[in-house]
C-alpha cells in the first residue's frame, strides 16, 4: 500500500447520493432504534467524564460483542455511574450518519461502512479503535444447481447490498476465478442479485436466486432451507481470519472523554474473553438479546451452526480492512482511499496491556 492516496472522487460521491444505503455491512434497511436495554447503575457508582455513553450496534450475531456486553451487564460495570443508552441500526450508512451528528459516540459496525464514512469525510469524522468478530460469510448454493465452485458461471448469487461487504468479497472471487461482471449492474459471467437478507430465504426458496454470499444467521438459515455451503470465505484469508466488525469512536468524542472510550474497550476486552470462555451460555445471551430486540429468537438449527463460525477477538485485524478496500478499488466500486489515521489502537494497546494480553497492530494505519 503507498503512504497517501487521493480521496475518493466524485464518482465514488454520486454511486453513494444515488444508493443512500452503500457499503453497509448486513444491508437490513436505513432505521435505528433505541434498543431499550439500561443496565441497572449503583446509587454510589461514580461517574466518569460524562453522564452517558451513546452506543450503537445491529441486531445480528456479527455484533454479538455489544449484544452480549449489554446484556450481561459487562460494559456498565465498567462504566460505573456513566449510564449506556443503547440504539439499534440496520444498515451501516445510518449508524455513521449517527455519529457524525452526535446521535451516538461509539459503533459495531462492518468494515466497508467505516473504509466509506471515514473516505467521505476527509477522514475527520471516526476512528477505528477495536476489533469485535471475524468470519462468519458463507457462499450457500442450492444444491441441485451448483455442486462446485466452477458451477456458480452463469448463475444467480445473492448478495445483501451494491458494494456492502460481502458483494466486494463476491466481486473479487469472481474476478480470480477469471469471469467477467459488470460490479454497479452484476450482469456478466455470474449475476450478481443484490438483496436484503431478510427476504433471501424467500428468494431462495421461490428459486429466483441460486444462491448466496451472505454473513451469519443468513447463511445458516439457507442451509436450513436445504442449502449448501460451497465456501467458506474465512479459508480465502491468510490464518483464516478477516474483520467483520469493528469498533468506531467519534473523533470528538475520543478527544474529550478518553476515559469513558476506554471504559467501553476494558468492557469489550472482557465481554469477548466472556464469549470464548463461556460459548454455549454466550450464545443463548446473544439470542435472548436478539429475541427481545426482534420479538423472535433465533431457531438451534440456525444459530448453532451461525455461531460456530464467528470468532470473537480485540483484534481489528487491520491488514485485512486494507485488503477489502483494495478488493472495492480494485472491483470499480471505490476510487483508491486514503485510510491513514483510521485507526487508533493506543487506548485498546493500553487494555490489553493492563490485562497481560498482547498489543495488537494497526497496519501502519494509525494516527501519527
Amino acid at each position: 500500500m503507498s503512504a497517501a492516496r487521493p480521496l475518493n472522487t466524485l464518482r465514488t460521491f454520486a454511486v453513494i447520493a444515488a444508493l443512500p444505503l452503500l457499503l453497509t455491512a448486513c444491508g437490513y434497511g436505513a432505521e435505528s432504534t433505541d434498543d431499550g436495554k439500561q443496565a441497572e447503575v449503583a446509587a454510589d457508582a461514580k461517574k466518569l467524564s460524562v453522564d452517558e455513553v451513546k452506543i450503537g450496534y445491529f441486531p445480528n450475531l456479527t455484533h454479538a460483542t455489544a449484544l452480549v456486553g449489554v446484556q450481561e451487564g459487562l460494559f456498565q460495570k465498567e462504566l460505573g455511574g456513566t449510564k449506556i443508552k443503547a440504539s439499534t441500526f440496520n444498515a451501516g450508512p445510518s449508524e455513521i450518519e449517527a455519529l457524525n451528528s452526535g446521535s451516538i459516540d461509539i459503533g459495531w459496525i462492518g468494515p466497508s461502512p467505516a473504509i466509506n464514512g471515514y473516505t467521505k469525510a476527509a477522514g475527520k469524522n471516526l476512528r477505528i479503535v477495536s476489533g469485535s468478530a471475524s468470519g462468519g460469510v458463507k457462499l450457500v448454493v442450492n444444491p441441485e444447481k451448483i455442486r462446485s465452485l466452477k458451477d456458480v458461471k452463469g448463475k444467480k448469487i445473492a448478495t445483501p447490498q451494491l458494494g456492502n461487504t460481502q458483494d466486494v468479497a463476491l466481486l473479487n472471487w469472481i474476478s480470480e476465478q477469471g469471469w467477467k461482471v459488470d460490479a454497479e449492474s452484476g450482469k456478466g459471467d455470474v449475476s450478481v442479485v443484490r438483496t436484503d437478507n431478510k427476504v433471501t430465504p424467500d428468494a431462495y426458496k421461490s428459486g429466483s436466486i441460486d444462491g448466496a454470499w451472505v454473513p451469519e444467521p443468513t447463511a445458516s438459515k439457507l442451509v436450513a432451507e436445504g442449502g449448501k455451503v460451497l465456501l467458506d470465505e474465512a479459508d480465502l484469508w491468510p490464518d483464516k481470519k478477516f474483520v467483520i466488525t469493528n469498533i468506531i469512536v467519534s473523533q470528538s468524542f475520543l478527544k474529550e472523554h478518553p476515559d469513558v472510550v476506554e471504559a467501553v474497550l476494558r468492557g469489550s476486552v472482557k465481554t469477548n474473553a466472556w464469549i470464548n470462555a463461556n460459548p454455549d451460555k454466550a450464545k443463548a445471551s446473544a439470542n435472548k438479546a436478539l429475541e427481545e430486540l426482534s420479538g423472535k429468537a433465533l431457531p438451534a438449527e440456525v444459530i448453532d451452526p451461525a455461531w460456530k463460525s464467528i470468532a470473537f477477538l480485540d483484534d481489528p485485524l487491520a491488514a485485512t480492512l486494507d485488503t477489502e478496500a483494495e478488493h472495492a478499488v480494485k472491483a470499480g466500486l471505490l476510487e483508491q482511499p486514503d485510510l491513514n489515521g483510521i485507526y487508533d489502537l493506543a487506548p485498546l494497546n493500553k487494555v490489553l496491556k493492563a490485562d497481560g494480553k498482547d498489543e495488537v497492530d494497526d497496519a501502519g494505519l494509525g494516527v501519527k
